[in-house]
Order: C-alpha cells, then structure tokens, then sequence
C-alpha cells in the first residue's frame, strides 16, 4: 500500500511541474518574435534568429536584405536571417536599442551620430548596446542642379536650395559641407524637402539646387536626367575641402561619380560619401557573427548577382568610414583576412 502510494504521488508531483510551464509551448515556437535574449540559441543545435532591420520595401536596404537572406540562409548552420521593413537608418538603431532587431544596415553617420549621442540622436543620448560588422556600399552626396550658372559650391550663394528634409542625414551633411565652405543656410534661400520632391520641384523652377545622399545612379536623378530638357550637373567638391571633411568627421570618404552616370554628365565628378553598413547588437554570439560575415565574403558573387550594390563590397573597403567598434566576431574575421580592427 505504501509503496502504490509512493507511486502515486511522485505521478502527480511529475504532472505538477509539467503544468507550470517547465517547456516552451508549440504556438510560441512557431510564432518566430524576436526580442534582445533571442539573439544566443536556447539550446545546443537551435539556430539563431536575425533579425535584420532594413528600410521601406521600395529602397537599397530592404532589397539588399531580401538578398542576403535568399543567399545566405542555406548556407548558416547558426543563424537564420529575417528580413523586417522599417524607417531606415535611425529607427534601425533605435529597434536595435530597443532589442526589436538584433542586426541592421545604416548608415555610418548616422551610426555615429548614434553611438556618440549627437546630431540626430543630441536629445536621446548615446547608443551603444551594439557595434560595426563591415561597410557595405557608399551613399554617395549629390548636390545636383539645372542651372547652368552653378558651377561651384559657392555659386550656391543666393540660390534656391533644398537641404534635406528637416532632421534628416541629408540636412545634416548639408550643414557640415556648408560649414567646410565657410556657408550657413542663410547663404542661400534654404527649403527643406527630400530630394525626390526637390527632383520635382527643380523640373518647375521653383528651386536651383538640392542635395541628396543616396547610391549612385539614384532613380530620381536618373529621372530628372532623362525629363528635364537640360543638362544635369552634379557639383564637384574640391580636394582641399574633401580632405577638410574627411578630417573633421570619420564618416566621409572620397567618391568619385563616373561620367554617363547620368544624362547629360559628361565629366566625372569628386564629391564625399557616407557609407551603409552592417551593425549589430553586442549580445548576439560572436560565432553567429563570425559565421555570417565568413559566409558573406565567401558567397560575394551570388550576393551581386542579387542586387548591384554588393559590387562594392570587398575585403579592401570593408572597413573605410565605421567609426564604431566591431563585434568581436567581426574582429575575428577580419584579423583571419589580415585587417587589424578594434
């Protein structure tokens, strides 16, 4: 009798702890969300999952997303990259704080700006629950125009000129080149628009000259190129005042805009870029991180014949404009290619 006893209630003690929840249930597995604690596998032979914040469905960060997941997820045994839409660069890090996404590209700037809590990122404070993987592509400033009286920078003076849209990485790039020529906004008629409405709006006349920070050839320029009725012109920055940048801000890298790029361009142009990069936050494991970037470099051809923007990606260039500090699975990488990185 005692010893049924016994039986019966190590049963009941067994079905107890069941009921409290000792295992994950099937609907929470199967519904796939993410949050900061899932960057590490639960359990040995679990894959993480990335999720990897991108931009809208219509832009470079979202297809470049779609790219390397279509690549790259055969080929990890250690993660699997999910693709989400989001607002680009700044809401990137911000998910990435929020441990929303654990991986994203952005811009480097902005990174920068982020991680050192200034700019765009002045009232919220710094970031740094995440750090650089590579730089992927440039962003490349365009300061472009169809009056044939802007030659120069400082033929801006007295213009109409959008400057981006207000609070944007465009609006500040503007201001920092303003500055490196020894110009404010109330040099000019300052408009604050993106730079497809200033396309537009350079088609009407109501405005001379507009920046834009985006890949080159950019659809909206190519456009404006193609309608416009008049040559296009993309305003040279000069050496002197690249340098200048380049040594004020870690972000800028040289950029030379080829000829043909757009109609009507018939000579190259040298201006600065920005680049977009790939972060990621710190508590993702430093093999998951490893693995990705090894089979990233090891996959290029596939990923360019995906999407024209991973042409620019290279061992050599792979480390030109991150002003963060790289995850150690990055580190790791790198230093296995012979690139020293902190």
């Amino acid at each position: 009798m005692k010893k049924t006893l016994a039986i019966v209630l190590a049963l009941a003690m067994a079905l107890a702890l069941v009921a409290c929840g000792g295992s994950t249930s099937s609907s929470a597995a199967a519904s796939g969300a993410t949050s900061g604690a899932a960057s590490t596998p639960a359990a040995s032979g679990e894959k993480t999952d990335i999720t990897l914040a991108t931009g809208s469905t219509s832009a470079n960060y979202y297809a470049i997303g779609g790219v390397m997941s279509t690549v790259l997820n055969d080929k990890l045994s250690l993660s699997t990259i999910n693709v989400t839409s989001t607002g680009a660069s700044k809401a990137n890090v911000q998910l990435l704080q929020d441990g929303e996404a654990n991986m994203c590209i952005v811009q480097n700037d902005v990174a920068s700006y982020a991680y050192t809590g200034t700019d765009l990122f002045e009232a919220e404070g710094s970031y740094t629950d995440w750090s650089a993987l590579c730089a992927m592509y440039d962003e490349t400033v365009q300061i472009f125009t169809l009056n044939p009286e802007i030659k120069t920078f400082t033929d801006l003076k007295g213009k109409t000129v959008s400057v981006g849209a207000a609070g944007s990485g465009d609006n500040f790039a503007a201001g920092q080149i303003f500055a490196e020529f020894g110009m404010t906004f109330d040099d000019v008629n300052a408009v604050y628009q993106s730079y497809s409405d200033s396309a537009e709006g350079m088609k009407d006349g109501k405005i001379d000259a507009a920046f834009c920070v985006s890949g080159a050839p950019t659809t909206a320029l190519v456009d404006l190129a193609a309608t416009a009725g008049k040559p296009l012109n993309i305003i040279t920055i000069e050496p002197e005042h690249i340098q200048g940048l380049m040594d004020k801000y870690s972000f800028y890298t040289e950029t030379t805009i080829p000829a043909g790029t757009y109609d009507g361009l018939d000579t190259d142009v040298t201006t600065v870029s920005i680049r977009a990069m790939l972060a990621c936050r710190n508590d993702v494991s430093e093999d998951v991180v490893y693995e990705l970037m090894t089979a990233m470099f090891d996959n290029l051809d596939d990923l360019k014949a995906g999407h024209a923007k991973f042409e620019s990606l290279s061992l050599e260039s792979a480390t030109e404009g991150v002003s963060l500090p790289y995850h150690p699975g990055a580190v790791k990488f790198f230093e296995e290619n012979g690139i020293t990185v902190e």
